[in-house]
């Protein structure tokens, strides 16, 4: 299966500069064939949107050029990025959005209160990215790495990555390890798990540099964290001050938050 992007252009003249959030149409249409040919495919599994545009081009110009990339069979679904709920509705009038692909972690749950419900609602798939915050919410992170991060590393002046909110994070990390010793698993693994638990969600995008880090959170994707396990995860979540967004799941035998 391939899933892939457009919407990000960079300058040819200055890549080093930050994209551009272009959705025009004939942007698209021109991505999507470059796509095409650089991966040797007929049609693009899942082709997304990847952030709202910045141009002043209507989103449903934008939907429309999607849908006609899927009527003449360039692509099988179209899906997004970093789409609310009311963009989300606008592209659903014109044809169904066949996935989402949002931030969401046990620190930014924000998703959780708003667009996840809205796709399970729509039958939309949710692709979570980030579900380890960037490497915060695994095993071996410490304050030592963020001193140890190169000085254009973007988390260097992330607010997760700094105080009052670097002690949180790290205090809820801490948190899932007797859940993960109790599961035989990693803390990695149980961040990931806790995104796959809610209702809604189809999968999470997650990546490592070593083997030793596809490790830690592969063996998410069997984990099935209890009932008891998330009352104890939004216990902790409420404890540490960490992140917003809701805290727990409302799952059928869940005890109510």
């Amino acid at each position: 299966m391939v899933f892939t992007k457009c919407g990000l252009i960079w300058d040819p003249n200055n890549p080093m500069a930050p994209p551009r959030r272009i959705l025009k149409p004939d942007s698209i249409r021109q991505e999507c064939d470059a796509s095409l040919r650089r991966l040797g495919v007929e049609r693009i599994d899942l082709y997304q949107f990847h952030w709202p545009d910045e141009t002043g081009t209507p989103v449903e110009d934008s939907w429309n050029e999607m849908v006609r990339l899927i009527e003449t069979g360039k692509v099988r679904l179209g899906g997004v990025s970093n789409f609310d709920v009311s963009l989300l509705e606008r592209c659903e009038a014109i044809r169904h959005v066949g996935s989402l692909q949002p931030p969401f972690s046990l620190i930014r749950r924000q998703a959780a209160a708003s667009e996840i419900p809205w796709c399970a609602k729509y039958n939309t798939g949710v692709i979570c990215y980030s579900p380890m915050q960037s490497g915060l919410l695994t095993d071996t992170f410490s304050r030592e790495n963020v001193a140890k991060f190169a000085e254009d590393d973007w988390r260097r002046r992330s607010p997760d990555f700094n105080e009052p909110n670097l002690s949180r994070n790290l205090a809820l990390r801490d948190a899932l390890r007797p859940i993960a010793q109790r599961h035989g698993a990693r803390v990695s693994a149980v961040a990931v798990a806790w995104t796959l638990a809610w209702p809604g969600v189809t999968g999470a995008i997650v990546g490592g540099r070593s083997p030793e880090q596809v490790d830690g959170w592969i063996g998410a994707a069997s984990l099935e964290l209890t009932a008891a396990d998330l009352q104890e995860i939004s216990g902790a979540i409420v404890r540490t001050g960490a992140g917003e967004g809701p805290t727990i799941p409302q799952l059928e035998d869940t005890a109510a938050d």
